[in-house]
């Protein structure tokens, strides 16, 4: 794989947050919007792209309490933003938290509680079958090749999205992640087969010894040959030697079939988050 200049570390505490995943999260906020501090929770918005639920929310340092949905609402509009440009609300809350989650309240009055798996590792293994056949590299800088990491996103999408906003949504998110990879803050990987890409990923650095994967992704034709395994060690480890990392964390739904292939290379659990939705 070839090799970019590595980027200087900065000084990002990540707001004194514990949570590994919004630590991490706050990679792609810093670079393509905006991390504010209030005090008891982090604002993190993307304003260019108001519809981007998991873009634009509040991070709070404590769980949910009886009453205190008014209070959330009215500084996730003050903050993040209200209808119509905004019309989801979104809270999150640190973990390990220090007291259970009441959550009832935001249920009753239309909230689906999230929830996802944060697994972490030092260093990773190859996974028991390693898949030889494809060729394994980050992307060009091309149109051509980003465009094609775009639409393998597209066709792996995940039942009830809507084809045309998704490839919009991908589209623009693809922008800030090659924008992300030429300041060299990361990379874009592909698992090519004779040629096709066939599985894609993403790996970037917080500055601090933190790497985030971003969007793991493999073609419905080209799934159960061990590509996903393959991609993501080797593109943690190519990242991990670039970066000079201490840690890669990936977060996942809590689905089976991620979970076992993340776990096949090392990662293990660290942290379960759960997310406060209202679709508006």
């Amino acid at each position: 794989m070839r090799e970019l200049a590595p980027r200087t570390p900065g000084k990002d505490d990540a707001l004194n947050l514990h949570s590994l995943g919004y630590r991490t999260d706050m990679i792609f906020a810093r670079f393509h919007g905006k991390v504010e501090d209030l005090g008891d929770a982090v604002c993190i918005a993307h304003p260019e792209s108001p519809g981007f639920y998991f873009g634009n929310l509040l991070v709070f340092r404590h769980p949910p309490q009886a009453g205190d949905r008014s209070r959330w609402e009215a500084l996730f509009a003050q903050h993040v933003g209200a209808p119509p440009q905004t019309r989801h609300r979104l809270f999150g809350w640190d973990v390990p938290a220090t007291r259970e989650a009441d959550v009832q309240d935001f249920l009753d009055a239309g909230y689906h509680l999230e929830e996802s798996l944060v697994m972490a590792a030092p260093r990773l293994h190859a996974p028991p079958r390693l898949n030889t056949q494809a060729e394994y590299r980050p992307l060009r800088d091309t149109d051509e090749e980003w465009q094609a990491a775009v639409e393998n996103q597209v066709a792996g999408r995940e039942e009830g999205h809507d084809e045309a906003r998704y490839r919009a949504f991908k589209t623009s998110q693809f922008r800030g992640y090659r924008a992300m990879a030429r300041a060299g803050l990361g990379f874009w990987y592909g698992a090519f087969l004779e040629g096709r890409l066939a599985a894609d990923l993403g790996v970037f650095f917080d500055g601090t010894g933190l790497l985030r994967y971003q969007s793991v992704t493999t073609h419905p034709d080209c799934r159960r040959q061990g590509l996903c395994g393959a991609l993501t060690f080797l593109a943690g480890q190519h990242a991990q030697n670039h970066f000079g990392a201490r840690e890669l964390v990936i977060v996942a739904d809590d689905h089976a079939e991620a979970k076992r292939v993340y776990a096949s290379v090392g990662f293990q659990e660290a942290e379960r988050q759960q997310l406060l939705l209202h679709r508006g």
